[in-house]
């Protein structure tokens, strides 16, 4: 059954890759031969991220899948513009 045949309603995949790889920042890990990151999302959307160049190919036993320096700074970037609070400005006003 291809993705397609799978779906109950249309949606924008490049959104949900952006999405997923910026939630890839947070299982982010330094392993014995690099970057790495955990395999927690549907394999769908990693094969995408595969085929983007993002990650090594997710279809492997192994619980893990390589990433770039370059795509887990993307991924942080990404993580940063969607999940981030500002930071309140902790200077308090002093009353006239």
């Amino acid at each position: 059954m291809t993705d397609s045949e799978n779906e109950k309603f249309e949606y924008d995949k490049d959104k949900v890759d952006e999405f997923a790889l910026a939630l890839l920042h947070l299982s982010t890990f330094e392993g014995e031969l690099g970057l790495k990151v955990w395999k927690n999302l549907d394999l769908g959307i990693l094969t995408r991220l595969h085929e983007k160049g993002f990650i090594s190919n997710p279809i492997t036993g192994s619980k893990s899948v390589a990433i770039s320096k370059e795509a887990a700074e993307k991924a942080e970037q990404l993580f940063r513009k969607h999940f981030s609070i500002p930071k309140k400005d902790t200077k308090q006003v002093q009353p006239d």
